[in-house]
């Protein structure tokens, strides 16, 4: 009776994980029963602090939003044409570059597997339980028109420029309107004190000016201050080779399409 009991008031104060494995070890004593009080003790406190942290990575995915949930690192498709550096992708998922303030810009033309590999580094930030962001340009400017008239959209924009790492893509895909180019330099001005952002383009950076300047033909302060606080900090990881939809799609030979 004393054993229900404490099994009870541990799934009472939500402590699921190490009630059923105080349960196993009450119904296992050939086992158990063997264990100093420490060490049984400590397997209970270690179900309960894994369930919690895979609770937690959950959480930290779904809050992404990230376009491919399922993207990870292994699966990047290295392959000859693409020209990728592992050796940096790999220094990229350990995720020091969140703390440092760094950014990464991932260029390519469409299909190239900007997304897959930005969602796979976004995955690798969950893992490490920072705060991540995906969504894309037209999105986020959306919510930034909106967020001057509605409390809903304000909160959005804010969570935004404060996550540890927020991912951007299509990423100067449409031309921008003077005030989309204001509220841009707001956003990437806060980014600058906080966290680290991943640029989705098909764009290399010299040609972000002539996309960025609201007055095409003359000098833009504000455009010079968006780029000033991006292309000084930042890693390029340009992407070639052929379309990875190309390569996965119905008719190639019958690849699954898992990576990227």
């Amino acid at each position: 009776m004393m054993k229900q009991a404490t099994t009870d008031q541990l799934k009472a104060m939500k402590f699921t994980a190490m009630a059923n494995a105080f349960a196993a070890q009450g119904a296992d004593p050939a086992t158990y029963g063997q264990m100093g009080f420490e060490e049984r003790f400590g397997l209970l406190v270690d179900a309960e602090w894994n369930r919690r942290q895979q609770n937690k990575l959950r959480s930290r995915i779904q809050e992404a939003h990230l376009d491919t949930p399922s993207a990870v690192m292994e699966g990047i498709e290295y392959l000859e044409d693409r020209k990728i550096d592992k050796g940096l992708l790999l220094r990229l998922s350990n995720c020091a570059y969140i703390d440092e303030g760094h950014h990464i810009i991932l260029s390519g033309a469409s299909g190239c597997g900007k997304s897959y590999i930005a969602c796979a580094l976004g995955n690798a930030a969950c893992r490490k339980f920072y705060h991540v962001r995906y969504t894309r340009m037209r999105n986020l400017l959306d919510e930034m028109s909106l967020s001057r008239t509605e409390e809903r959209c304000r909160k959005a924009v804010k969570a935004l420029a404060k996550a540890d790492l927020l991912i951007l893509d299509d990423w100067l895909l449409q031309p921008l309107t003077p005030q989309e180019v204001y509220d841009l330099l707001e956003l990437v001005e806060a980014r600058t004190k906080h966290g680290a952002t991943i640029f989705c383009t098909q764009y290399e950076t010299d040609d972000w000016y002539v996309r960025l300047n609201p007055t095409p033909g003359e000098d833009s302060p504000v455009t010079d201050a968006i780029m000033d606080r991006i292309v000084h900090n930042v890693y390029l990881i340009p992407l070639e080779g052929k379309s990875m939809r190309e390569r996965h799609g119905l008719a190639s030979t019958g690849k699954d399409g898992a990576g990227a």
